[in-house]
């Protein structure tokens, strides 16, 4: 299995994520436990068990977190890159049928709302790699097979 990679950005939304639920939320919904079970008998008590399953969905997502930044590979702009699709890359592409599109090619952690968003990993990203300015590119997915040409390419520097 190769190593995960990420962008620069995608690392730095996840590290401010990270710093926002440890520094904001935790605590935050932490003193809301305190509060709720001072109150007493917590069988009934709304507060204290929706605050609770709130603080372990925050842990959870805080130990992904730090996995993730320990793990992932951050994949910085390099002028190599410069002329070819390669990961992290903008390309813009049409098909024959005229639609036309901006992708940007990234890990899948950073997917998470972003509709210009594409995974390295799926068939339209696989296909595209290593392509120019110019060239076109058959993908086959099970749905049809469509015929791409690259418009231009373009990286966050």
């Amino acid at each position: 299995m190769r190593t995960p990679m990420i962008t620069l950005e995608g690392m730095e939304k996840l590290k401010e994520e990270l710093d926002h639920l440890w520094r904001v939320e935790r605590p935050d919904i932490t003193k809301k436990v305190s509060w709720a079970a001072s109150l007493g008998d917590r069988s009934e008590n709304a507060d204290y068990h929706y605050n609770k399953k709130r603080l372990r969905e925050i842990d959870r997502r805080l130990l992904y977190l730090r996995k993730c930044i320990d793990n992932f590979k951050v994949i910085e702009y390099h002028p190599h890159q410069e002329g070819k699709v390669m990961f992290g890359a903008w390309v813009d592409i049409e098909n024959h049928r005229g639609l036309r599109k901006k992708l940007r090619i990234v890990g899948y952690e950073e997917l998470i709302g972003m509709k210009d968003y594409i995974s390295i990993d799926s068939p339209i990203a696989q296909a595209l790699l290593k392509k120019q300015v110019g060239d076109e590119v058959e993908v086959k997915t099970p749905a049809a097979t469509l015929v791409w040409k690259i418009h231009s390419i373009d990286y966050e520097k």
